[in-house]
């Protein structure tokens, strides 16, 4: 046997055994895994070890970020059935039984090498999987850590180690081919090469799309209030997220105010002279390079030799744009805390320019939208993004990288790894949570029988069109 196929096999025993657990059991063990994180000291090594092996994002928001995605993901688990009847339905007769699916893999990115892992993790527990976490190379060590952390708390529950194990060192393609080949379920989050590499796999697999968020700033809208979350999401972890703001277009009535908001929320608007400087080190070919992804602007400004004195100092830096596509590259995604600005006549051009943007990258994701605070223009507003552009979510008035993956203050669940649908060459549109790691064994009892009459069931075609 193969090391992966060892790993494997070794997951499905301690499945086996897991699977035995009752509710109250895994429940048990999911919070004790959920501590592996949570407690501030192992936490804290967590966030700098991650900073330091990647080099990407900043150590007291990834603090942050492992310790609220967690929170939130163990509050939506903690209510969530998993084991036996999950439901019951006396009129249709039918009762369902939440079944594991095996052994899953989960494939996690380097930009979150803790908080992904340990979402998936708890994920897979609830529902009595087991898990192997394929991370990315950069994101090894802190994951291995994370394991250790991991392992002592099912020790503590007297619960198999093997219900949580990693690829061993070092990470290659060949090595994660392979587990997606063997396991019953693939769940990826990460590069879209990662991605294509789960769904053509052979096996189950939910992967995510790519990312590229925008935020429409409308004549409605508190500005400041605006500024400020945008600002918030956009500096969180160096911009890390497929869910921080790449660009965010204006209606043109409040254009000017609304940069100057900006401004005194921190960010620094570039010259011409200085977004060339700032594309030759950041796209080579049209493409985006890693040269300065999750990099704090100071190191931005350093690295491309912007002019502009305050761009050393800034929270984060602005180009702005009139395009989109290959020819404007700031148009796509940038996972660094620069922010694309464009001026839009009104709020439907605000909103056919997100959807050119999007058809170039970005389809299926989400979309912010900063307006009225209540009433009918936010709900009319909000309502037409809905209907139109090709999203899953319309984040209203939310710091966008805060909300998307669930946030204490909306209904979402908390979640890493956002579905696109198909829009986003994805096979599901929710934020990825535990329904995505449970089979489900449906009893179908007899019922009386109910058999519809064609004439009720096509009344309004029949009064449109009746029949001789």
């Amino acid at each position: 046997m193969t090391p992966v196929e060892k790993i494997v096999e070794r997951g499905r025993l301690a499945q086996q055994k897991y699977e035995e657990y009752t509710q109250a059991q895994v429940n048990l063990v999911v919070e004790a895994v959920a501590w592996a994180i949570l407690e501030p000291k192992r936490n804290q090594e967590l966030a700098e070890l991650a900073v330091k092996d990647t080099g990407l994002g900043d150590v007291a928001d990834k603090f942050k970020k492992n310790f609220r995605k967690t929170l939130g993901l163990i509050r939506d688990l903690s209510i969530a059935k998993t084991v036996g009847v999950i439901s019951e339905d006396l009129k249709t007769g039918l009762t369902e039984y939440a079944r594991p699916v095996g052994v899953v893999a989960a494939i996690t990115p380097s930009t979150n090498p803790g908080a992904t892992p340990i979402n998936k993790i708890l994920n897979s527990l609830k529902c009595r999987n087991a898990v192997v976490i394929a991370p990315s190379p950069k994101g090894y060590s802190t994951c291995a850590r994370l394991l250790e952390f991991v392992h002592q708390q099912l020790d503590l529950v007297n619960a198999p180690r093997d219900l949580v194990q990693m690829l061993p060192f070092p990470i290659t393609k060949n090595s994660t081919n392979e587990l997606m080949r063997l396991v019953d379920l693939v769940v990826a989050t990460g590069s879209q090469a990662n991605i294509r590499a789960a769904y053509s796999c052979g096996t189950p697999a939910f992967g995510v799309g790519a990312g590229n968020v925008l935020a429409i700033i409308d004549e409605y809208a508190d500005l400041n209030g605006a500024a400020a979350k945008i600002t918030q999401s956009k500096t969180f972890d160096n911009a890390t997220s497929c869910s921080s703001e790449n660009g965010v277009v204006i209606c043109a009535d409040v254009y000017a105010q609304a940069l100057e908001a900006l401004e005194r929320a921190g960010g620094v608007l570039l010259d011409e002279a200085d977004k060339k400087r700032l594309e030759k080190v950041m796209f080579q070919a049209g493409k985006l390079t890693s040269t300065l992804t999750a990099q704090y602007p100071s190191v931005i400004a350093e690295h491309a030799q912007l002019q502009n004195p305050k761009a050393r100092e800034a929270q984060f830096l602005m180009v702005e744009e009139d395009g989109f596509g290959p020819s404007a590259p700031f148009s796509g995604e940038k996972l660094s805390p620069i922010l694309t600005v464009w001026k839009a006549t009104d709020f439907k051009a605000a909103q056919d320019l997100v959807t050119n943007v999007y058809n170039y990258q970005g389809n299926g994701h989400s979309v912010g939208l900063h307006t009225a605070l209540s009433g009918d223009v936010m709900e009319k507003r909000a309502a037409m993004l809905a209907e139109n552009l090709k999203v899953a979510r319309v984040i209203v008035n939310q710091a966008h990288t805060i909300a998307t993956g669930g946030s204490f203050e909306n209904g979402l669940p908390f979640s890493l790894s956002m579905g696109c649908g198909t829009w986003g060459k994805n096979n599901f549109s929710d934020n990825m949570n535990y329904r995505h790691y449970l089979n489900i064994s449906r009893v179908v009892r007899p019922i009386p029988e109910r058999v519809p009459k064609v004439e009720d069931l096509l009344k309004d075609y029949f009064a449109r069109f009746p029949q001789t």
